[in-house]
């Protein structure tokens, strides 16, 4: 794999940055890419030459996150539920101002969708199908009923200043979800 040029990261990181805390102040249909441009301290022409548009930029921007927790799934399903949500939370919690502002922002509807599909999916191959205590439930119920209590309780603490440690919060949900699902 070829390695990537520092300056491009770091470009690109600050252009992340930028848009992040540019949504934390207005909603993202108001945000102009001079507007990132000022905050990154970079030119116009430079977010040119790395995304499309803005749009370009908060897509990339979230699917990296999205990539990072879904490499995080092979290892952490091999633990049990209090255990396997501690990265989890630790990830959240070292991203929080991405996190913070997906969530809280007006201007980034879909990604709380994305990321309610991203857990859904996560919680299919989870569902205890044999032992009986969920033989009477329908399983589309079952997966938005866990997966949209665990991206609340996410939202919750994070749009709460995160007012546990990352492992009380993994505790607790890995009870919870150990008894839904």
């Amino acid at each position: 794999m070829a390695k990537v040029d520092r300056r491009i990261v770091k470009t690109q990181e600050a252009l992340k940055k930028a848009v992040l805390e540019l949504m934390g102040e207005k909603s993202f249909d108001e945000i102009t890419i001079q507007d990132i441009a000022d905050r990154a301290n970079l030119n116009r022409g430079t977010i040119y030459l790395h995304y499309q548009d803005k749009y370009d930029l908060l897509d990339k921007l979230i699917e990296s996150h999205m990539d990072e927790l879904s490499e995080m799934d092979e290892w952490a399903c091999r633990l049990d539920w209090s255990n396997g949500l501690i990265p989890f939370f630790e990830y959240f919690e070292k991203n929080y101002l991405f996190f913070s502002t997906m969530l809280a922002s007006k201007g980034a509807p879909t990604f709380r969708a994305r990321l309610l599909e991203y857990v859904m999916k996560g919680f299919n191959d989870e569902i205890d199908r044999d032992s009986g205590k969920n033989a009477e439930l329908n399983e589309a119920v079952m997966l938005q009923y866990t997966g949209t209590a665990y991206v609340g309780i996410i939202e919750w603490w994070i749009i709460n200043g995160m007012p546990h440690p990352p492992q009380v919060m993994a505790k607790q949900v890995g009870t919870l979800l150990e008894r839904s699902l």
